[in-house]
């Protein structure tokens, strides 16, 4: 297939475009590069496969640049990743969030239509939950309660593709990403984060009591669930969970690091922080029904197979300084 991948470059996205390369797709990406953190860890997260791919660095933002890109490449997917992620920085720019989120999903939408591009998988988040009761998160709970205007965006998003297969029918798939880590996972994330003020002996900020519980799913599962969501010939429009159905506490997170690395961590406790929910857990029966999504790597494996490639990157970029 021609496969459009938006965000390509990221974390998660370019985990896919390794995948979609692999499997002998043609794949273009569409990613501006932008400086939420390093444009060049993002050009080193598609170094592997630059020669066999087209990037075009642009933003979703950009109307023009998206109707041109997407009427162009004869696309049979788009598969939607880009966007202004993370809980705690949509509440200081909240604007952002809204125009790129909300809009580039927009500009994407009508791009497709316009071009005939029958299929759009779109990255939602488990934040669409927000303060749901009923455990685990299942995807056909009526969702009342987002609290943070990236969780709202990603539900919007979801809406605009409701509209969009319903009115011009666009074969459209929603998943709803569950914490993801792994291997080139975004510096500012607990996991990164953390490994790396461990490391360097520097204190590590606990929000909370350690009791808030995630369900942390790894890259490579999420990248199996999307990979399958390519193949679905279910409703027209649809929502899965990509979750482990797994849940860990902040404290337990901690001590598999510590573990991991074989070192204690110093604790700075912080108060909660608004915008963060006290429980993910994805209720993944559909998913592995309909989409044949199998996770099979726990937090207990997970773990280790993240610090295995920060130290090994640690070593990499030191060796090249050198």
């Amino acid at each position: 297939m021609r496969i459009l991948v938006t965000g390509g470059a990221g974390f998660i996205g370019s985990h896919l475009v390794d995948k979609l390369v692999g499997d002998g797709h043609s794949v273009s990406v569409l990613d501006d590069l932008n400086d939420f953190y390093s444009p060049e860890l993002k050009r080193r997260n598609l170094a592997g496969v630059a020669s066999r791919i087209t990037l075009h660095e642009k933003d979703i933002r950009d109307r023009d640049a998206v109707s041109t890109i997407v009427s162009g490449g004869g696309f049979d997917q788009i598969v939607h990743l880009a966007a202004r992620a993370g809980v705690r920085p949509s509440i200081v720019h909240p604007a952002l969030y809204l125009e790129t989120n909300i809009g580039g999903t927009f500009n994407l939408l009508e791009a497709a239509c316009a071009a005939g591009v029958p299929r759009f998988v779109l990255a939602s988040s488990s934040s669409v939950y927000g303060l749901c009761k009923e455990i685990p998160f299942r995807e056909d709970v009526c969702l009342q309660s987002t609290i943070s205007p990236y969780a709202t965006t990603k539900l919007a998003c979801e809406q605009l593709c409701s509209n969009y297969s319903h009115l011009k029918g666009l074969r459209v798939v929603c998943l709803r990403f569950f914490t993801v880590y792994g291997p080139r996972q975004r510096p500012d994330l607990a996991i990164h984060k953390f490994t790396e003020q461990i490391l360097a002996g520097k204190p590590i900020d606990q929000y909370g009591d350690g009791s808030t519980r995630r369900d942390y799913t790894y890259v490579d599962d999420i990248v199996q669930g999307v990979v399958s969501s390519l193949h679905y010939n279910g409703p027209a429009f649809d929502i899965f969970n990509l979750g482990e159905c797994e849940t860990t506490t902040l404290s337990q997170l901690i001590s598999a690091l510590e573990t991991a690395l074989g070192r204690k961590a110093e604790i700075r406790r912080m108060p909660e922080q608004p915008g963060d929910v006290p429980l993910t857990c994805a209720d993944i029966s559909k998913a592995k029904r309909l989409l044949g999504y199998n996770p099979h790597t726990p937090i207990t494996e997970g773990i280790p197979k993240f610090v295995q490639w920060f130290l090994h990157e640690r070593e990499r970029a030191g060796a090249t300084r050198e």
